[in-house]
């Protein structure tokens, strides 16, 4: 806490600096006029906000912008919250998988997500809390969360804990910021809370295996709210999986994702390079085969490349001799490779999971920054991934530079999706994005669903609006006056092609999203109502 605050404050509106130049000429002014030492920019927010009475006024939007920390987190349009469960029995016996106890199965010690979580005895709703609390103090909004559970299997875990550990992480959202919070109610309470609360998850996702994929499960899984499922499939190729004890073939891969789309559901794919009994050249064609076989297809990529852990039974192997991983130079040549043939319409999410390095033996060990590395590669050698994570827009764009619609279609688990969005003429930034599906013979899982196309994503990007907020001009790196992307209505306008073509083209009569609870009221302004956990219209 600085002392002065509200004098502090004011001198910040008065002064009202517009670059990051400015703002650290003020900082350094008030150091000598106060004698205090160097403020942070999480003291002036704090002070700004004290001065506002905690309001969030619309003049001083672009100085909150300015001072926001670590602005990448809120740059992709959302903010991503991750909630780790507690420790529990896997069904697999992985050989590359760690074990460490205190710790879901294949979590380690000193990896962020799984230090904030063990400190908080795994609670979902002290995870929350304290991460929003964090996020907030640290000046990004915190209306649009994309909720990711992880730790272990969760379709493994029993039927109570899944749906009472969901229900937390709603009530914990629900009552984000409240003095005298409320007790807690059923998931369908909770739900209907965060409708229109403060903090609403507009996407939830969780991590399983193919395996546990079936029309049960589909059910559970719509019922909780889930939008996203990330399967672990590893690999594509049954003699990999077999050698390293996976417990489940491919065709529970092709089977897995056949029924998640047909539900709607946006699928991210985590596979393994380096494996035990895999190659450079085995992986490459994996991830060609990913893109080119509509049997798979996924939406996101999460590449997780081996690692040798003494925690788990493949060091005993590695140890013995039987098997070498690749270099970190060979690593990083292999997903240059898998990056150049990516395409538009697939995010690659990570490219490395966070272990600490002390821990790793071999493998991964001295690339922990190999996104940054690659990223460098890629501007010296003049080329880039094609990938939505590479292209999308950061902080805003200059508004002399137009916005193309962009239409890609292709097959995928007997159907067609068609990848709807908005972009620069190069096709070099893509500003929003709409995955349609299109089925003509759905297995019926969901009975509302039936003779209706599938809208599993629509997204904005740039800097992070409340969802009340206009859009207007925001300053990205304190440097370039940008207009951002969000509530200009590209979205409505990729909803409005979508039914369109699912009227004239295909002669549905109905369209469903598969909606995250806190988006339902922006569908319902596009003349859409919930049915069976879907918004759904008539067209």
């Amino acid at each position: 806490m600085m002392k002065d605050q509200e004098t502090i404050a004011k001198k910040l509106v008065q002064a009202d600096p517009r670059t990051k130049a400015e703002l650290d000429a003020f900082k350094r002014k008030i150091c000598a006029e106060f004698k205090i030492p160097y403020p942070s920019n999480i003291d002036l927010l704090s002070a700004l906000n004290d001065f506002d009475g905690g309001k969030i006024k619309s003049s001083r939007q672009e100085l909150r912008n300015l001072l926001r920390v670590r602005p990448v987190r809120s740059l992709s349009g959302i903010i991503n919250v991750s909630v780790l469960t507690k420790p529990y029995p896997c069904p697999g016996s992985c050989l590359y998988c760690p074990q460490e106890t205190g710790f879901p199965k294949s979590y380690l010690s000193g990896e962020p997500a799984a230090e904030r979580a063990k400190r908080l005895n795994f609670d979902p709703v002290k995870q929350v809390a304290g991460r929003l609390g964090m996020l907030a103090e640290e000046g990004h909004p915190v209306d649009k969360i994309e909720m990711r559970i992880i730790g272990g299997t969760w379709s493994f875990y029993k039927k109570a804990y899944r749906e009472s550990f969901v229900k937390k992480c709603f009530f914990a959202c629900n009552n984000y910021g409240s003095k005298n919070p409320k007790r807690i109610g059923s998931l369908k309470q909770e739900q209907k809370i965060n409708e229109s609360a403060k903090c609403r998850i507009i996407g939830l996702s969780v991590e399983t295996r193919p395996d546990f994929i079936d029309a049960k499960e589909i059910i559970s899984l719509r019922n909780l709210g889930i939008t996203k499922v990330e399967l672990g499939i590893q690999s594509i190729y049954n003699d990999v999986l077999d050698l390293n004890q996976r417990g489940h073939k491919v065709d529970s891969t092709v089977k897995a994702t056949h029924l998640l789309k047909n539900a709607g559901f946006k699928i991210a794919y985590q596979i393994m390079l380096n494996l035990y009994g895999s190659s450079p050249q085995k992986d490459l064609n994996m991830v060609k085969t990913l893109f080119n076989d509509e049997r798979f297809q996924p939406d996101t990529l999460k590449i997780y490349p081996c690692a040798v852990l003494p925690e788990a039974p493949l060091y005993k192997i590695y140890k013995q001799g039987s098997f070498k991983p690749y270099s970190d130079k060979k690593l990083t040549e292999v997903i240059k490779e898998i990056k150049k043939i990516i395409p538009p319409y697939v995010r690659i999410e990570r490219i490395i999971r966070d272990i600490p390095s002390p821990r790793i033996t071999e493998g991964a060990k001295t690339v922990s920054n190999l996104r940054q590395i690659i990223a460098a590669d890629m501007a010296k050698e003049n080329w880039q991934c094609q990938c939505i994570r590479c292209r999308e827009v950061k902080g805003g764009y200059d508004p002399n530079e137009k916005v193309f619609p962009v239409r890609r279609t292709y097959s995928a688990s007997g159907g067609q999706e068609i990848f709807l969005s908005f972009e620069n003429k190069d096709q070099t930034k893509i500003f929003s994005l709409l995955r349609l599906r299109v089925s003509q013979n759905p297995e019926l899982v969901i009975p509302a669903l039936k003779n209706a196309a599938l809208i599993r994503e629509i997204h904005t990007y740039g800097f992070q609006l409340a969802v009340a907020e206009k859009a207007s001009a925001v300053r990205h790196n304190g440097e370039t006056r940008l207009v951002a992307v969000q509530h200009q209505g590209l979205g409505k306008k990729l909803i409005l092609e979508a039914e369109k073509i699912v009227k004239k083209e295909f002669g549905f009569k109905n369209i469903a999203a598969i909606s995250g609870v806190g988006a339902r009221a922006y569908w319902r302004k596009s003349g859409y109502a919930l049915k069976e956990t879907y918004m759904i219209k008539k067209l």
